[in-house]
């Protein structure tokens, strides 16, 4: 049985490898994939397929993904744009966000790190559609509004980082999440990766979100069924308890 399609993307690259790996990487993701190798082909293909969102190429070899990115603007054409860059300037950056994107990848990049940021983007963009601030997991919620958190309606105390890392795993709930993709995302490519700083993190996180008491159905108070689990090898996730 084939699983539903989470979005449709358009890719453009004109680099073919670059390409063919991009949609080989968000097909097995469960996204429908077209692709363009050229600033006027992707405005074409843009127009034609109407996707939820488009990673492009900054670099193309007629029109570049700048001059793109405002022709759709112009033509109605709100899909968010994740930027691929060669380069990491932040005058490209403010350029990119000026003319309308949402977000950059500077290559070389992981083909993880595009995927996770894809997901981002959609949630984000969605949510403010939806005009819903709440994210929840079972009986966690987050108000983005406020930043509270609450597990069973009793308050929970985050420090800043505790917050944007169990953000993280929340817009991503329900898949693995590498010590270097959460390294990348919390600290910003800030820190000089040592992925212990994770591991602690992770430990403070538990010791808040799933160290609560909660009531049970007989009236007594129950440690919270855990919530964030560690995939031995591989990284971490939060999703609902098995039931």
């Amino acid at each position: 049985m084939n699983k539903p399609i989470e979005a449709s993307i358009v890719v453009v690259d004109d680099e073919p490898s670059i390409r063919e790996l991009l949609v080989a990487s968000l097909h097995f993701a469960g996204f429908e994939v077209n692709t363009a190798a050229s600033g006027s082909e992707a405005i074409e293909v843009i127009e034609k397929v109407q996707p939820d969102l488009i990673v492009l190429d900054v670099m193309l070899p007629d029109i570049d993904g700048f001059t793109v990115t405002r022709r759709i603007r112009q033509e109605g054409i709100d899909a968010p744009v994740l930027f691929l860059t060669a380069r990491d300037d932040t005058q490209d950056k403010v350029m990119g966000l000026t003319v309308g994107g949402d977000d950059y990848v500077t290559k070389p990049f992981s083909l993880e790190e595009v995927v996770a940021r894809i997901r981002a983007i959609l949630r984000r963009t969605r949510e403010e559609v939806e005009d819903d601030p709440i994210i929840r997991v079972a009986d966690l919620e987050i108000n983005e509004d406020s930043h509270d958190v609450t597990r069973a309606g009793q308050t929970i105390d985050l420090s800043p980082t505790e917050y944007k890392l169990l953000r993280y795993l929340m817009d991503n709930s329900g898949r693995v999440l590498s010590k270097a993709q959460i390294l990348d995302h919390v600290w910003q490519y800030d820190w000089g990766g040592d992925a212990a700083i994770v591991e602690s993190y992770i430990s403070y996180l538990r010791k808040k979100v799933d160290g609560v008491e909660v009531r049970g159905e007989d009236g007594k108070m129950h440690k919270a069924v855990p919530l964030i689990e560690t995939k031995r090898g591989i990284g971490y996730m939060i999703r609902e308890p098995k039931s």
